[in-house]
C-alpha cells in the first residue's frame, strides 16, 4: 500500500461517502475516486423521507446531497446500480456483481444499514412496507394519498415519524409497540411518556406492550393481529422495528466486525489502509471511552469528510459527540451526547408546553441534553457534555441560570476519567 495514495475507492453511495468524495476533491485529492452505489438514484439524505417528502410537502428530487452535474465536475466516477460483490484487500481490489475489478490504493466502507425484517406469518403481504430508501418513501406516499388505516410496528423513531406523518395526511392511524412506552429504549420512561402523550392527543391509537404474532390478508394485508389476539383491521401496514449495519462485505473479507464494521478513533478499520463511516460504523470515540455505532444523519455528514482526511494522511481523531433530531407534528427535538446509562433526568422549562430541554445525569455528570422547542443550545448542551463535571440538578432545572454558567460551574468528578 502506497503511503500517498493516487486511488480512492468508495463503497456506499449514501450521505457518509458523498461527503467523503466532495471532502477528498476540497482537499486537494487530485487521483481517482470511484464511488460505488447500490441503488440506481444519486447519493441523498434519508431524514425527510418519513416527514416532508412522504406527507408530499417536498418532492423527492429535493434530498439528493449534490446537484446532478456534481460528481462529473468534480471527476468523481459516480457509478450507481453497482453492487459489490467482494472486498478482496490482499489484492486492494473491490469486486462488482459480474465480476468487475475495481482497483484502490485507499478504500471507504460507507455501506449504511438495512431494516430488520419480520419473519412472520403474512410478512410477504402486498401492503406491509418499510421504510428505509427513496423508492419505498414514493411507493409509501402513493399508498398513504390514498387514504385509510394504518398500522405501524414499531415506535421507534421511524415509526413515530411516520405515524404522525399518516395521521398529518388524515388516516386513522394505530402504533404497536412491545414495550411500555415509545422510543423507551432511547429516552426512558420520562420522555417515552411524553411522546406517547402528543400520540395519543393527536389522535393515534397505541397498543403498548404487544408484540405482533402475524399479518393477515389475502394477497394484500388487511390486518395486524397482536400476540394478545387483538387484531388491528388496515389498508397498510408500516414495520420499522430498526436495522442493522451492511457488515456483511467487511466480515467476508477478515475485517474485525462486531454489530458494524469496528473502526478506530482514526475511522481505520484492522486492515490498514480500509476505513468505515457512517451508519455501518463502530468507531472508539475518544471523549466517551467507548466504541459506539450511530445511525444519524449528523453522524454520516460528518464521518464521511473525517475518514477521507484521514485516507490522505490525517491523524485527527473523530470526537464530534453524537447528535440527531425529529420532528413530530409541531414538536421539534435536538438530542445531542450518547446516555448509554443513567440514574437521573432533569427537566429545565415546561414539559405540558413542550417547551423544554431534558437533560440525562450519570453520577451527577450530563451525558446526553434533548432540546424540545428550544432552540440555539446546542453548544451549550456540548460544552456541559464536555466538562465531565458534577452540576447541581436543582441549578441546571432552573431557567434563570443561564446555560453557559452551568459548565462553568460544573465541578470535576473525582475518581472519573477527565
Amino acid at each position: 500500500m502506497s503511503s500517498t495514495p493516487t486511488s480512492v475507492v468508495i463503497v456506499g453511495a449514501g450521505l457518509a461517502g458523498a461527503k467523503a468524495a466532495q471532502t477528498l476533491r476540497e482537499d486537494g485529492f487530485d487521483g481517482s475516486v470511484v464511488l460505488l452505489g447500490a441503488e440506481r438514484e444519486r447519493p441523498y439524505e434519508r431524514p425527510p423521507l418519513s416527514k416532508d417528502v412522504l406527507r408530499g410537502e417536498a418532492e423527492p428530487t429535493t434530498v439528493y446531497v449534490h446537484d446532478e452535474g456534481f460528481y462529473d465536475e468534480q471527476a468523481i466516477e459516480l457509478r450507481t446500480d453497482s453492487p459489490v460483490a467482494a472486498l478482496d484487500t490482499a489484492a486492494s481490489a473491490v469486486v462488482l456483481v459480474g465480476g468487475e475489478r475495481v482497483p484502490y490504493d485507499r478504500l471507504l466502507l460507507t455501506t449504511g444499514a438495512r431494516p430488520r425484517r419480520l419473519t412472520l406469518p403474512g410478512a410477504g403481504l402486498d401492503g406491509v412496507c418499510e421504510l428505509r430508501t427513496l423508492a419505498d418513501a414514493a411507493a409509501l406516499r402513493e399508498r398513504l394519498q390514498a387514504g385509510g388505516r394504518v398500522a405501524v410496528v414499531g415506535a421507534g423513531w421511524i415509526g413515530c415519524e411516520v405515524a404522525a406523518s399518516a395521521r398529518q395526511m388524515g388516516l386513522e392511524v394505530t402504533v404497536i409497540e412491545p414495550l411500555e412506552l415509545p422510543l423507551q429504549r432511547a429516552l426512558g420512561p420520562v420522555l417515552g411518556a411524553f411522546y406517547r402523550d402528543l400520540h395519543a392527543e393527536r389522535g393515534v391509537e397505541l397498543l403498548l406492550e404487544r408484540g405482533v404474532a402475524a399479518f393477515e390478508g389475502d394477497g394484500a394485508v388487511t390486518a395486524v393481529r397482536t400476540e394478545d389476539g387483538t387484531r388491528v383491521p388496515c389498508d397498510l401496514a408500516v414495520v420499522g422495528v430498526g436495522v442493522t449495519a451492511r457488515d456483511e462485505l467487511a466480515a467476508r473479507a477478515g475485517i474485525e466486525t462486531a454489530d458494524g464494521i469496528l473502526v478506530d478513533e482514526f475511522l481505520q478499520t484492522s486492515v490498514p489502509g480500509v476505513y468505515a463511516a457512517g451508519d455501518v460504523a463502530r468507531a472508539h470515540h475518544p471523549l466517551l471511552g467507548r466504541s459506539l455505532r450511530v445511525e444519524h444523519w449528523a453522524n454520516a455528514l460528518n464521518q464521511g469528510p473525517a475518514a477521507a482526511r484521514n485516507m490522505l494522511g490525517g491523524r485527527t481523531p473523530y470526537d464530534r459527540l453524537p447528535y440527531f433530531f425529529s420532528d413530530q407534528y409541531d414538536v421539534g427535538m435536538e438530542y445531542t451526547g450518547h446516555a448509554a446509562q443513567w440514574d437521573d433526568v432533569v427537566i429545565r422549562g415546561d414539559l405540558a408546553a413542550r417547551e423544554f430541554i431534558a437533560f440525562w445525569l450519570h453520577e451527577r455528570r450530563v451525558v446526553a441534553g434533548m432540546n424540545v422547542n428550544v432552540w440555539d443550545v446546542g453548544d451549550d448542551i456540548k460544552a456541559l457534555i464536555g466538562s465531565r463535571g458534577a452540576v447541581d440538578r436543582d441549578r441546571l432545572a432552573d431557567p434563570a441560570i443561564g446555560l453557559g454558567e452551568q459548565a462553568e460551574l460544573a465541578a470535576p468528578v473525582r475518581g472519573l476519567d477527565a
